[in-house]
């Protein structure tokens, strides 16, 4: 368990081992999240949209024509 103390201007430092286990880097996001019981859940967020271009490519699926899309209708 890690424990972080909190400034006088509301900040911390997250714990070495925290940062570490995550990958975090300088000018990563950290999303916070607060759920009903007062439970926070801290999340990396690392990844971007720009991330996901060509995710779903294969290059081995022939591209369908807008038409053929439509028939199943």
């Amino acid at each position: 368990m890690s424990l972080a103390t909190m400034t006088s201007k509301g900040q911390t430092t997250i714990p070495r081992d925290i940062r570490e286990a995550l990958c975090l880097q300088p000018q990563d996001q950290i999303q916070f999240t607060l759920t009903s019981d007062g439970t926070v859940i801290m999340r990396a967020k690392k990844r971007s949209i720009k991330d996901m271009y060509g995710l779903l490519h294969d290059s081995e699926r022939r591209p369908l024509a807008v038409d053929d899309m439509k028939s199943w209708r």
